[in-house]
């Protein structure tokens, strides 16, 4: 039985797509355990290998959850570009990609509490992988207002510095922190609210 275990370790080692398989397994033990109780010797009893075969691919723990966060955040990238590409106009794109945000936003924290969990460590550590995400979706927002102002619906302006401005109104809609604070309270802005009042600042 051993023989088998360990055979079975040994081809997984050596298939082009561990890197992959080891991420996938690491999230489902993080999201069972959450992040902080979860070990790289918990992940690699999941996988049937040993310690040492996770870190040829990953130095740390930490550097296997960057990982997650990386996927994580390239799913909300996704769904973005997906908004983006929409036959709507480009105040109905913005308005779609702050509401859908934040519903993915609170879902991870009330439905998905240890992913929440990862998220906020990457954000309170500052990792790359959080500025490369901003990046992506400023870049996506600057997409969708160069569109508007191409077609007339919004005033000729700095296409890049309307989306950083734009993106900076609505971190209290994706911002888990800020969501965590806002969420629920009468005497805060909503996200459609917050997105009318934005784009009155991008029309003629």
């Amino acid at each position: 039985m051993r023989f088998r275990q360990s055979t079975a370790a040994a081809d997984t080692e050596e298939r082009p797509d561990t890197r992959a398989l080891i991420v996938e397994s690491a999230e489902r033990v993080f999201r069972t355990y959450g992040y902080a109780k979860t070990t790289v010797a918990d992940i690699a009893r999941e996988m049937g290998m040993s310690p040492a075969n996770i870190y040829r691919f990953f130095p740390s723990k930490a550097a296997l959850h960057e990982a997650i966060a990386d996927r994580i955040v390239g799913e909300v990238e996704a769904g973005g570009m997906q908004i983006a590409r929409l036959p709507l106009s480009a105040s109905e794109r913005l308005r779609l990609l702050v509401v859908e945000r934040y519903k993915q936003t609170v879902a991870i924290m009330l439905d998905q509490h240890k992913v929440h969990e990862m998220v906020a460590i990457a954000l309170d550590e500052q990792w790359p992988v959080v500025e490369r995400h901003l990046d992506r979706m400023t870049g996506i927002t600057e997409t969708i207002i160069r569109e508007g102002i191409a077609s007339g619906e919004f005033v000729a302006a700095d296409p890049a510095a309307a989306a950083r401005c734009f993106f900076a109104a609505m971190a209290s809609t994706c911002h888990p922190a800020l969501v965590a604070q806002c969420m629920n309270k009468p005497n805060r802005a909503s996200p459609e609210e917050l997105v009318d009042f934005a784009l009155k600042a991008l029309r003629p």
